[in-house]
């Protein structure tokens, strides 16, 4: 089991957060795994994915990980000091503001942990669920050069305002007749409001981070190209959640009938992917693929998949 413990970030030094380092075992060659958690699970959901890379590590050795909880989220039980300036607490700060603490993050562990002063000279491998894809991307894109590998586990859908995946029964040019076999007007409408009140990006969150700016920083899923360490492109694996696994997870989550997630939700979150996957050149992108008996949360329901990818992306990276 992994050792947590707290820090302060030298820019945020009223606050501490919650983190887990492990040191590179097999290698001397400088490299830092960083698991960047969606809203929905904290970095406690990495464990079992670690523990099966551990267990079977690359063939070069394991480069250092780190986990952690952002402010407000899981054993962070701090706020986010800029937060108090927010008139609402639940739109406190954005991604960027989550990418700049995460830079300071990997900034501090690198030169404490890895006596790294120099961030150029650390290559990263950035493994993401949920909104955590799309903090990855902000980050490589904020930071050319540093990314070495990104691991996309069905990442949000950043450029979406969910409700838009449904067609808008209420629209003038709507025509009852073009719905699919299955597909009722009220569903449709049930579905849109569940979207509203629960993933529509003027929803904030308990840890303060908003999404309202999101589809503005990333307002395309296959763009910009991303640069990787030393002029080349990064290594990128994309994953998506099993189709059927995710029909039945969304229904009881509230969302829709299982007909509506075939019909619209599962096509449209596969095309963001395919998306992801043309970040980087053709020959080092790997998928999208569905994860075997896994929903939204890959690395909780097929851990082994996570770090069987992982291993592969560490092998090629690094």
């Amino acid at each position: 089991m992994p050792s947590y413990e707290f820090l302060s970030l030298a820019t945020k030094p009223t606050a501490k957060l919650c983190y887990s380092f492990q040191p590179a075992v097999g290698t001397d060659k400088p490299a830092l795994v960083v698991f960047v958690n969606g809203l929905g699970l904290p970095q406690t959901s990495w464990e079992g994915a670690i523990a099966r890379l551990q267990a079977q590590p690359p063939a070069h050795g394991l480069p250092a990980l780190l986990t952690y909880d952002r402010y407000g989220q899981g054993q962070t039980a701090d706020r986010d000091p800029d937060d108090v300036k927010s008139e609402d607490p639940m739109h406190g700060h954005d991604t960027l503001a989550v990418v700049r603490d995460l830079r300071q993050l990997i900034t501090q562990i690198a030169s404490e942990k890895l006596g790294v002063s120099d961030l150029s000279h650390l290559p990263l491998v950035l493994v993401s669920n949920s909104i955590g894809g799309a903090l990855v991307r902000l980050y490589a894109q904020e930071y050319p050069g540093t990314v070495a590998g990104l691991l996309f586990l069905d990442s949000v859908l950043a450029n979406s305002d969910f409700i838009s995946i449904y067609p808008d029964p209420d629209a003038p040019c709507f025509d009852t007749a073009s719905l699919p076999e299955g597909v009722s007007v009220d569903a449709i409408r049930d579905a849109r409001a569940y979207i509203q009140r629960v993933f529509h990006p003027s929803n904030g969150s308990r840890e303060g981070l908003s999404r309202k700016n999101l589809a503005e920083l990333l307002p395309n899923s296959d763009g910009p190209k991303l640069q990787g360490p030393d002029g080349q492109s990064p290594w990128v694996t994309v994953i998506g959640h099993e189709f059927e696994t995710f029909k039945v997870e969304f229904e009881k989550m509230g969302g829709a009938p299982p007909r509506l997630t075939e019909v619209y939700m599962n096509p449209y979150w596969h095309r963001f992917n395919e998306g992801l996957a043309k970040l980087t050149d053709s020959e080092r992108s790997k998928g999208p693929f569905q994860a075997p008996g896994a929903g939204h949360f890959v690395q909780r329901d097929n851990p082994d998949l996570v770090a069987n990818e992982l291993r592969e992306m560490l092998d090629k990276a690094i």
